[in-house]
């Protein structure tokens, strides 16, 4: 049975139990814990945590997933995956043990021929938690189940969270038995090579607290209602369906493989290191693919670092096998062919992920070459002196500072009779993870700060935004968040969180920058709001400081937004449509935006593009652009299904979420885009927009920076001063200028060059002299003189 089959077989049995087929959410989501989507019920943890309302009761999907804790055992075992896809249903409060975990057993044991996978019963094994007693009657009673093929596990086995603060409960896993030469005798706890997990029920009904591992944190209180959460990974169901040994020959994994073997010349299952290598490649090939299709773009630091990081895993085991060409390219097209079947947008976007992957992979051949010297280098130093080891700290540089891989030093250290202090190395690598850690610490402390905001949201109700139509709004106070925690009040000089139960206020998202503005009461109590944030979803915390009176809950007020800076955001908004719409038009479907950030007056625009964009290119779009504002087209908003949306050739932009029903803005019938932002009702109102310049922000991505209405007329009033003093100065009309600028720094150039040859000659020629006049000082003969000077 294939991938695609085990996929929609899974969806269909749970859709004709009255679940709502979810779409796989973005690898990328707004939580602040969380690098990556690292679990199927992510995209639903606001549902299990009360923070907003499950648009219905129950749900099923096939999510993707990207774990990267144990990268350095991907490839070396067969169990690790950086990327897989977590097939999962699940219940908001509407049904729990006693419907989940039948629903489960149907499924497996359901003839392939009545749309079920097959399994026999007896080859099924469960695991539950210590004391759910509850769990093991269900499993026994009204599932049939021997007690003998039921064990009880600790909380380290079965009882699951994400590892960080959040949504928890106890579970009970199934497991499959691949028989006897597979391991021994004793089910899940005695031997788990034999004993294979196929599927995890969670019976989430907890919150968990701060706490390092598996086990020994501590239970902080219930969730509103108990709900289910499972997962079935769809790779691992494969290889036992398939037949298969492990999950990187299956059908969505060995063709990458294959791919790979093919470009190097290795055999798979010939050689133990080459069979590691090739896993590592057609594993991260994969999770590459799908990162920079959910808009993640290489770099040093957070997620960008991680994508850096699997690429160059990649090309490095590419490299190790023989490679002799980049081929990440290749790599891209095989994963695409494979896995756009299940996942179309990897379709509709293969040639920028490609343009993005094959421009990381050149500035890494250029760090491999640039260490190479460079460890040459210290090589030769170390030699000179005496030496016979590379330093730890010389190591860990290479490694740090210029992404050169430590086992690329080990090898290139052996092969000049060298060795290297892989303790120092490690002590300084430990040192950094430990840096790294407390990075993770600081992300999930986003999530306990966020307590407060959930405790207001439960009690109070999500904020009401209406600042499409008004930019003042009577409004109640339903909290105030000082330092992370609910207040009282605030009086006079406080900074303090205010939480509205409804606002005209924008909080800062999809590139535009929050609101600003005034929260005041008609007994004079004024705060100047100076940001609004989203830290919860529905949730709009207004940023401010007291400026007279006292603000309490429950306190009615006024929320003023400042206009003047609404409208310049809007309109920076909106030419960051236009500027993309023309851009697509210019250069095709791959100057797709990838980041923007929307200001008063000015805007940036972020796209993929292999190389600097021309002063031509330029050019043409912002003349495009502008002709556009003089055509004065209406910008409107629609809502409407994301079908229809595609339907009429609406933008979605990548790492962005959105729900079945999405906001759509149009220029006229120029430019259509899915956006929550505010905008300029025409076009025309812009003014003028005008680029300030473009260039290079990482491996393959453009940066456009522009301006827009006054901010632009000003500048180009400059611009116009600056080229009427030079045209007086010069006396030359603007036309000409720039051969004229030109003409004149060759003169001056010239000019120096000149002079420095006559001074040369005149040092020259009072050389005789200056040997005249040498006096001996002690056993020392000395020339005191004064050369002409050179300026």
């Amino acid at each position: 049975m294939d991938s695609a089959e085990i996929r929609s077989r899974f969806l269909r049995f749970y859709a004709d139990r009255g679940h709502q087929v979810v779409p796989s959410a973005s690898l990328l989501l707004d939580d602040p814990t969380l690098l990556f989507v690292n679990a199927g019920m992510v995209p639903f943890k606001p549902y299990f945590l009360g923070e907003a309302p499950a648009p219905y009761p129950r749900a099923t999907s096939v999510q993707k997933v990207v774990r990267t804790l144990d990268i350095e055992e991907v490839g070396r075992t067969t169990r690790h995956a950086s990327f897989f896809q977590m097939a999962g249903n699940f219940s908001f409060g509407d049904y729990f043990k006693e419907e989940a975990i039948p629903f489960a057993w149907e499924l497996l044991t359901k003839p392939v021929s009545d749309g079920g996978y097959g399994f026999p019963e007896e080859k099924l094994w469960a695991t539950v938690y210590l004391d759910d007693d509850e769990a093991i009657d269900i499993w026994h009673k009204k599932v049939g189940l021997p007690l003998d093929r039921i064990q009880r596990r600790g909380q380290a086995d079965n009882f699951w969270s994400m590892g960080v603060p959040g949504p928890c409960g106890p579970c009970s896993e199934i497991y499959y038995d691949r028989g006897p030469d597979h391991g021994r005798d004793g089910g899940p706890e005695a031997d788990e090579d034999r004993y294979l997990e196929v599927w995890n029920l969670v019976f989430m009904q907890n919150i968990r607290g701060e706490g390092p591992g598996k086990e020994g944190y501590p239970i902080i209180g219930d969730l509103p209602a108990k709900n289910i959460d499972t997962g079935m990974g769809l790779e691992r169901m494969a290889a036992l369906l398939q037949g298969v040994d492990n999950i990187y020959e299956i059908d969505t994994t060995k063709g990458i493989l294959d791919r790979a073997a093919e470009l190097t010349g290795a055999k798979y299952g010939k050689d133990h290191k080459s069979d590691v290598a090739l896993r590592v490649i057609a594993d991260h090939a994969r999770t590459c693919a799908f990162l920079i299709g959910d808009g993640v773009l290489p770099g040093n630091e957070g997620r960008g670092y991680v994508l850096r990081r699997l690429m160059r895993r990649v090309i490095r085991n590419m490299r190790i096998l023989g490679a002799p060409d980049p081929t990440m390219g290749e790599l891209i097209d095989a994963t695409v062919l494979t896995m756009a079947p299940q996942y179309p947008e990897l379709n509709d976007e293969a040639n920028r992920i490609r343009q993005i992957a094959v421009a990381e992979e050149g500035v890494f051949i250029q760090t491999l070459k640039a260490g190479t010297t460079i460890f040459d280098t210290a090589a030769s130093k170390i030699r000179g002196s005496g030496g016979t080891t590379v330093s730890g700290e010389q190591a860990f540089a290479l490694h740090d500072t210029y992404g050169f891989p430590f086992d690329l030093t080990l090898e290139m250290a052996a092969e000049q009779g060298l060795q290297v202090d892989e303790d120092g190395f490690r002590s300084l690598m430990g040192q950094q993870r430990e840096r790294a850690k407390a990075d993770a610490r600081e992300r999930k402390s986003g999530l306990t700060t966020s307590t407060a905001y959930r405790e207001i949201l439960e009690h109070g109700g999500r904020t009401a935004f209406t600042g499409y139509s008004e930019v003042d709004s009577e409004a109640t106070i339903i909290g105030l968040v000082s330092e992370g925690v609910t207040v009282a009040a605030a009086a006079q000089g406080d900074h303090v969180e205010i939480i509205l139960n409804r606002s005209p206020f924008y909080a800062e998202s999809g590139g535009q920058l929050g609101d600003r503005g005034r929260i005041i009461t008609n007994t004079g109590c004024v705060a100047d709001v100076y940001d609004v944030q989203m830290p919860v979803p529905g949730l709009f915390v207004h940023r401010a400081e007291v400026k007279s009176g006292e603000f309490t809950q429950g306190l009615n007020v006024e929320a003023h937004v400042d206009i003047y800076r609404r409208r310049a955001i809007s309109r920076a908004h909106t030419a960051t449509h236009m500027i993309h719409r023309a851009f697509r038009e210019e250069l095709g479907d791959t100057a797709t935006q990838m980041g923007s950030e929307n200001a008063p007056g000015r805007l940036r625009f972020d796209f993929p593009s292999p190389k600097a964009i021309s002063p031509a290119v330029m050019q043409t779009v912002e003349a495009k652009v502008n002709e556009m504002l003089l055509e004065d087209l209406a910008v409107t908003a629609q809502n409407m299904t994301q079908a229809e949306a595609r339907k009429m050739g609406a933008m979605a932009l990548f790492g962005e979420k959105y729900g079945d029903s999405v906001r759509v803005i149009s220029v006229g019938d120029w430019a259509h885009e899915l956006c929550g932002g505010t905008h300029a009702q025409r076009s025309g109102q812009l003014g003028v927009v005008t680029f300030l310049g473009e260039g290079s922000i990482g491996a393959g991505v453009r940066r456009i920076e522009a301006l827009v209405g006054a901010d632009a007329y000003q500048f180009l009033a400059k611009e116009h001063i600056l080229v009427s003093r030079l045209t007086d100065m010069l006396k030359v009309p603007a036309d000409q200028l720039p051969d004229r600028i030109e003409r004149t720094i060759n003169a001056l150039k010239n000019a120096e060059r000149d002079l420095d040859r006559v001074k040369q000659a005149q040092l020259t020629a009072n050389l005789d002299d200056i040997i005249g006049i040498g006096e001996d000082i002690g056993s020392i003969r000395c020339w005191i003189f004064q050369a002409p000077t050179t300026t």
